[in-house]
């Protein structure tokens, strides 16, 4: 009888060591293939960034060849010296989009802008906003955000307060739930401020003092005004 217990246990002990063995190679298994769908993961980000970014040169390229090859097109055929008509642009002092030349589609504007936004370089990111708002007024990707992003490109570039005023007004009218709202109407004001329109300003301030006094938005424009105050005093 104790024999047989014995040699159940042993039995038992092999099975339960086989068992383990066998979970440990399961596991390590798993594992592996866990590390190997990370890595898979990063590889794929990786290569969706890069594909981005050479759809982006290729339409690029694309908008260029075809400018070239109208260009010599039209030498071709000339019958005459006149010269063409001047085109003006929307940009006299630093044209950095020159739409007329290179016909940027609404994408490759959008891309642009955005790009040069979060690089910082505000007056292009402005020219090439304004361009796609202007030349692309109905677009689905024209929303709340990009009117946003415009506005703020144009304060901060210190040239276009009519941008400013025209596109966070345009937000403020069309988009009263927006998360940009606040945003739009501080931006606005302190636009209003650098063009010298005191009034609007001070009426901004009164109307964020009254419903907004818990906001970031508020301690920007409180500061503004408190400097305001001060420079009066002294």
């Amino acid at each position: 009888m104790v024999r047989i217990i014995v040699i159940l246990s042993m039995c038992w002990l092999f099975t339960a060591c086989d068992m383990v063995k066998r979970f440990e190679v399961q596991a390590a298994r798993v594992n592996n293939y866990e590390v190997k769908a990370l890595e898979l993961a990063r590889e794929n980000r990786m290569l969706l960034a890069q594909a981005s970014d050479l759809k982006y040169e290729i339409e690029e390229l694309k908008s260029k060849n075809s400018y070239l090859q109208l260009q010599l097109g039209m030498s071709k055929t000339a019958t005459n010296s006149r010269a063409p008509a001047s085109i003006r642009s929307v940009y006299p002092e630093n044209d950095l989009v020159n739409q007329e030349t290179f016909k940027w589609g609404p994408k490759e504007l959008m891309a642009t802008a955005q790009k040069e936004f979060e690089l910082k370089n505000y007056e292009k990111s402005a020219q090439y906003f304004q361009t796609f708002i202007d030349q692309y007024p109905g677009h689905e990707a024209l929303n709340d955000s990009v009117l946003f992003q415009a506005g703020v490109a144009a304060y901060e570039s210190g040239k276009h307060l009519d941008w400013v005023l025209k596109n966070l007004d345009r937000l403020v009218v069309k988009y009263p739930t927006s998360k940009h709202y606040r945003g739009a109407k501080l931006w606005m004001a302190l636009a209003q401020l650098k063009q010298g329109d005191s009034k609007a300003f001070f009426g901004t301030v009164e109307e964020f003092r009254k419903k907004y006094r818990n906001t970031t938005e508020w301690q920007i424009l409180s500061a503004h005004y408190e400097r305001i105050l001060q420079k009066y005093k002294e």
